[in-house]
């Protein structure tokens, strides 16, 4: 393997259709947050949670993508499906519950610290999605997989 060949990876249109629907679901949350929540910046970029999942677009885009590319009948295919399942199970379930979590260790943190006290850390509680988010996601990643497929 040459150097030269890393290279190749930014022509593969799987990889190029997941990674758009990544970025392109995190400036749709990004915009929703800032419309609806009035929160502004480059970092609620990076923030999990929200609508749409860009966990869900990108896995959901990288699946399409194989199966529109190679089959929806093959092993490579039901590899990406297999992971696309997990993750947004994992964002509309596992995640969301520790969010849960997460505010009522705040709540109890909050009660339990003393008025001299500096306010204690906040746990972050937005890292999980609800399943509408995690729908909109996989919605959002399969579109982007199809126009990917149209153009590559």
């Amino acid at each position: 393997m040459d150097f030269m060949s890393i290279f190749d990876a930014f022509q593969n249109t799987m990889l190029l259709a997941a990674i758009a629907a990544w970025a392109s679901a995190e400036g749709v949350k990004m915009i929703i947050r800032f419309a609806f929540y009035g929160k502004r910046g480059f970092s609620e970029l990076w923030g999990s949670g929200g609508m749409p999942s860009a966990h869900s677009a990108t896995v959901c885009a990288l699946a399409m993508s194989i199966g529109l590319r190679y089959g929806f009948d093959g092993g490579i295919f039901a590899i990406a499906a297999v992971l696309a399942l997990v993750v947004m199970y994992d964002a509309s379930g596992v995640r969301k519950e520790a969010g849960k979590h997460a505010v009522a260790i705040n709540q109890m943190k909050e009660a339990l610290a003393s008025e001299t006290e500096a306010p204690p850390k906040k746990h972050k509680e937005s890292i999980g999605h609800t399943k509408p988010q995690v729908i909109a996601g996989a919605v959002w990643g399969g579109i982007v997989a199809v126009l990917f497929s149209l153009i590559g």
